[in-house]
This record gives structure tokens, sequence and C-alpha cells, in this order.
């Protein structure tokens, strides 16, 4: 049934609204940032189409929602507005064209680039130097007076610093969660069986709602300043303290103010896409969240040319990322088995743009996820993707749940090869127990065995390794070795160039290292860093088979889980069978002298290594500090002795400088590495 333009924009505000009180009001949101957008611009152009159905409740016309009644409120001296959006570069130079439109003189314009922090907009007012209120954003002319949990941020000075700041000077900025502090806190909250945050926004917003401040200096909020409101002299007049926006937030810092290292001054809109490229790109590393960047006339004169419209300065605009959430609905679930036999449910999905791709699949984790989500068949769900992470099912839009939703019901068997699927207490993975009759875990396994890190096997693809097998021309990876030209030649799209290039890289992966060939085996938690220090300890295959559990927990990097894997794989029939059959092959390594504890004088000590190094890449940094026998481990913690940083190291240089750890730059690594040259 269709609906006049005024019943459409009367149902856009009354959803908006509710939009708007889930989030601002209550930190529960109902729906993904993309969602809300496309509300908003679907309003804001029937408004343009029909500007006599403007109304001043409108929420075109508004920030954001009311305050929170438990909270005293704010009259803030100037208005907190919002800012209007882009999404591609095509909306990026309409905004460039709008603003040279409006300027007497056609000139090129510089811009401030800043990360659009996802937090919570906050205005900090100090007087004669010292902090008086810390007020939330609200509805952009009131907000909530937190001051009490503001004083309890670290990175918000309590008195300015130095002596020349202005007699009133109210800071804008974020508040925001460290992805830290915020996996942190949700680690704690479910050892506490207590609900943890869905994001980081929320957890910031939910801290700075606390009515006792202890509990917010727990958890460990940041605030970066990106503007300003009201500065005035003694006598009340207003102060420009200087000509340009990038300035006035260097000054605020010289005040003693956090602002974002990644702050960048381009010219034109050009270079704006290039930094948009940039920051995109390094968004990951970030050890904050961010949905997109601001870019902001610089020239504080010009601002005032441009001005205002109802909610937002003309000068400033927020292009924002590819969502990383959006809502669609399940269809179905698959259940894929992997190379270990791990059942994992994956959410057959409407597809859906999110995060740069469209995406028709996410994974739902285990049986416990499936439960914790309390997801069924025909739900409506959010999805959510960062950067090259596999998207994921976050939550289901319980209030849109139709009366077909159907529960989820996890096999008995295997779906591959019908196999029982058993659950070991303690794990939250339930496993195929086929083994090796299970084609679903061969494919895997042999994947796993020829990729760069294991034999690399150059030209052996998984979608060859599935033809393979489906052909029947290979059973285990074993057989890859019995492979044939005149065989490789019967399958479809094979000549006989690319099965002659494959049997010499099969014939080539022949000559590898220890290490290489125990993480080929796919042996359960053997990575690389721990076949690398089984190679090492043990030097060679023979004393490994040998060494029992107690003598596998001496070696670096394995624990009990670990070392009973290790232990049972190499005793099993059927992995002697294998061993036996890849050697025959003629596969070769040469044997590693053990090394006494003078000749691993880092044993026994993390180091992480993080960024770009120029002399070598760092696969090769972990090798050499692995061979003088430290561990290497992925993240920053408070047992990493010491970060190797290059240029480019984003939030683990971060965490390394705020925990103390001790941080080498390329030239003090390639000393150290000099300082144990044999």
């Amino acid at each position: 049934m269709s609906s006049t333009p005024e019943q459409r924009i009367a149902l856009l505000r009354q959803s908006i609204n509710q939009h708007n009180y889930h989030y601002y009001v209550l930190d529960d949101a109902r729906v993904p940032d993309a969602e809300y957008d496309r509300l908003m611009r679907e309003l804001q152009a029937l408004e343009s189409e029909h500007p006599l159905l403007i109304s001043a409740d409108s929420p075109t016309q508004r920030v954001g929602a009311e305050p929170l009644a438990a909270f005293k409120q704010v009259q803030h001296e100037l208005p907190m507005l919002s800012l209007d959006n882009a999404f591609n570069a095509d909306d990026m130079r309409e905004f460039e064209k709008r603003l040279l439109s409006r300027l007497d003189e056609p000139q090129a314009l510089s811009y401030v680039c800043e990360p659009k922090l996802d937090g919570i907009a906050i205005s900090l007012l100090y007087k004669d130097g010292v902090l008086q209120r810390g007020a939330t954003r609200g509805d952009g002319n009131v907000g909530e007076d937190i001051t009490h949990n503001v004083r309890t941020i670290a990175s918000i000075p309590l008195k300015l610093v130095g002596d020349d700041y202005p007699a009133i000077l109210e800071v804008r900025g974020e508040i925001y969660m460290p992805k830290r502090s915020f996996e942190a806190y949700n680690e704690r909250a479910l050892a506490a069986d207590e609900k943890p945050f869905a994001n980081p926004r929320n957890a910031a917003a939910g801290t700075l709602r606390q009515l006792d401040p202890k509990i917010a200096a727990q958890r460990h909020l940041e605030m970066c300043c990106y503007g300003y409101g009201l500065i005035t002299d003694s006598d009340g007049q207003p102060l420009q303290i200087a000509d340009k926006h990038s300035e006035i937030l260097k000054q605020c810092q010289r005040w003693g103010f956090r602002i974002n290292p990644e702050m960048r001054v381009v010219s034109g809109v050009a270079a704006c896409l290039e930094y948009h490229d940039y920051l995109l790109a390094k968004r990951p590393e970030l050890s904050y969240d961010i949905d997109g960047i601001v870019f902001k006339v610089d020239d504080v004169e010009l601002q005032k040319q441009l001005g205002f419209v109802s909610r937002a300065p003309r000068w400033a605009i927020a292009h924002k990322f590819p969502a990383e959430e959006e809502i669609t609905r399940l269809l179905g679930v698959d259940f894929q088995v992997g190379r270990t036999g791990a059942i994992t449910p994956v959410a057959r999905l409407e597809p859906v743009f999110v995060g740069g791709v469209t995406v028709s699949n996410a994974t739902l984790h285990n049986r416990d996820e499936i439960a914790r989500l309390d997801v069924r068949i025909n739900d409506t769900v959010i999805v959510r993707r960062a950067g090259d992470v596999i998207p994921k099912v976050v939550k289901v839009v319980l209030e849109r749940r139709p009366d077909d939703a159907s529960l989820i019901v996890f096999p008995e068997s295997c779906p591959v090869c019908e196999s029982p699927i058993e659950r070991v207490e303690g794990e939250a993975i339930s496993r195929c127990t086929g083994a090796a009759i299970c084609g679903a875990q061969v494919k895997e396994s042999i994947k796993h065995f020829a990729s760069r890190k294991a034999m690399d096997v150059d030209g052996l693809g998984d979608k060859l390794v599935e033809q393979l097998v489906d052909e029947g021309l290979i059973k285990s990876v074993a057989d890859l070795y019995t492979l044939e030209v005149e065989k490789l030649c019967t399958l479809e799209r094979m000549a006989e160039k690319s099965a002659n290039n494959l049997v010499a890289a099969l014939e080539a992966s022949k000559q590898t290292t220890f290490a290489k060939f125990l993480f080929s085996l796919g042996i359960r938690e053997v990575g690389e860093a721990t076949a690398s220090n089984l190679a090492q300890h043990y030097g060679n295959l023979s004393a490994l088979q040998q060494a029992d559990v107690e003598s596998l927990l001496s070696v670096a990097d394995v624990g009990p889980v670990g070392a009973q894997h290790v232990y049972d794989f190499f005793h099993a029939p059927h992995s002697q069978e294998l061993l036996e059959s890849l050697q025959a092959c003629g596969i070769t390594w040469p044997d590693i002298k053990v090394k006494s504890e003078a000749e691993l004088p880092l044993k026994g000590l993390t180091y992480v290594v993080t960024g770009s190094l120029e002399t070598m890449d760092r696969s090769d940094a972990k090798q050499r500090l692995q061979d003088l026998g430290a561990k290497v481990a992925g993240s920053v913690s408070k047992k990493t002795h010491c970060v190797v940083a290059g240029p480019g190291a984003g939030s683990k240089l971060a965490k390394a400088q705020e925990l103390g750890v001790e941080i080498l730059d390329e030239k003090m690594f390639l000393s150290l590495l000099a300082q144990y040259q044999q």
C-alpha cells in the first residue's frame, strides 16, 4: 500500500526518534549506523522536495535526543552541532564545489583532516585555566553534566598547562574507550557472568553515565580534542587565538590536551581523498575505533564567511567509511568441517554490502555462540566485518523476529562423512571424529600442507586441491608426490604446461626445513612459532618422536594441552604411517644442531615485531629472534620484554609505550642481532 509524502515523513521521524532514544539515552543501538544513515538521508530528501512539511521537531533540525533526567542539565554557551556526511568521492567533490561557489574569490582550499572517533562528543569548560564542567552534547543546546566522570580521565587536564590561556576556554572533543580497554572490560565482565558491551562506543557511553566516578576511573577512557566553543578574555570579549583551525588545535595541545597524531593539513579535495584511502588502510592498526574522517576548512576567516545551516557548519563534513555493520536476514545455516574436524556453523545471509564488500556468509563460531545470541533462521541480524576479518553475526534484532523463525539444530553426525560429532569437555568446539575418512578434513589438511608457510607448493591452490580429491587422484598429503603429468592433464582446465609446473613445484618442495615440515603436518596447537621452537629444541624428527609429555613441556611456548596433542600425534598409528610415506617420497631437511643455553641469549624473553623494516621483512626478523631463543608473540602485553618497531607501527607501538615496554627501532634491532652474531 503506497503512502503520501506526509505519511512517509511522519513514519521516518517516528523511527529515527526511536533509534535516537535507544542510541543516545539507553546506550542500546537497535540498528547499525548504515541503517540509521539511510533513514536520515531519505527523510532529508523528502523534506528537501517538500519544504512546507519541515517542522521544528524533525530529527533533521536537531542533533541528538533529550539528555537523561538523572543528570543535571547544562545549557551550552554555543550550540554543539553535528556534521553533514559524505559517503563517496563524488560527495566530497560536490562538498568542495559548494564551498567554492559561496566564496567571493576562487582559491585553493586547505583542509584539516582528522579521524572521526567513534565515541561521545564532550564539552569541557575552563575558567582561569581550571576545569569547571564537563558536559555531553545532548540535543546540541542542552547536555548532561558529567564533570564527576570527566575528572577521572587522565588525558583531560584538571588545570591547563602554562599561563597564556584565556579567561574562558571551552574545548570540544571525543571521549572514547580504546580497543585494549574494551577487550579487558569484556573479559572481566564475562568472567563475572555479567553482560559485555557490544562495542567500544557503547562502553564509553555507558561509563560516562555512571553515577559513581570510581567505576569510570576503572574503565580507562581517553579524550581527544577536535575543536573549541566559547573563548573569551577576562572582560568577556570573544578571542580568536589563531588564524588557522589546525593552529588552534596545536595551541590546545600546548595547554595540555591530546590531539590526534593522525591529523593532517592538505590542499584540495584530491588530497582529502588520498588521506581517506590512507586512513582506511590503516584503520585496523589503530588503537581506537573510527567510522570515517572529518574534513574542515582550515582558515578561520573562511569558516566565518561560509557560516552554518540549521544543524551543521557548511565548512566541515564527515566522510564515512563503508559500514562495518549492516542489517540483513539469516536464510539458513551450513556446517563446515575444518582441518582438525572442527564443526563451524556458517550463516547464509541475504547478500548485503558491508565493510566494502558484498557479504552473503558469516560465521556463527560454535554451538555456545548460537545459544548466546539466541539466533534463529529467518531472524533479522546485524553483521559486522572489520578490515579483513571474517564477517560475523553480532546481534539479533528481536523486535523483527518473524513468526516462522526456527531454531538452529546442530548436527549429531558430520555433514560430509557422517561420522559421529563429539565435543570434548572443557572445549567450545565440536569435532568430526572421521579424521582420514572425512573428505573435508582431507582437503583442508592438504591445503594447509601445501601453503606458503608450510611446504610452499607453488601453484597448488584451494580449488585445485578440491578438484584433485573429488576426482580421486589423491587421498592424503603423501599422494601429492605420486601425481604425474599425464594424470593431471585429465583434469578440466589443466594444460600440459601447468601440469609440468605443478610436478616441478612438488619436487622442489621436497627440500625443506624441519620447522616447516612440522608446521605442515597440521598438529593441533602447533602453529608456525611452536613448530620452530620444537625444531630448535629437538633438532631432528627421531628425538621429537621419542619425547614424552614432560619433555615437551620444557619447550618454549608449549603448554599442557599442546604437549598432549604433539605426543598423541606422534604416537598415533596413522601418523607414523604418514611420516614414513612422506619420507619415502623423498622429503628431506637438514637436522638442526641443538643449541646450548649460551647460544640462546634471548631464551625466556618475549618479543613483538611491528611496522615495516627496511633491511628485512618481518618473517625474517622473527626467525632471527627465534634463532636466538626468543619467543615472538603477535600482541603486546605486560609479559612482553621488547617491541621491535619499524615505520608504520600502530596500536602495538602505542600499547608498548603505555606499558613501558622497551622499544627498539630498526637500527637498534640490527645492533642487537650483531651483538650475538657468531
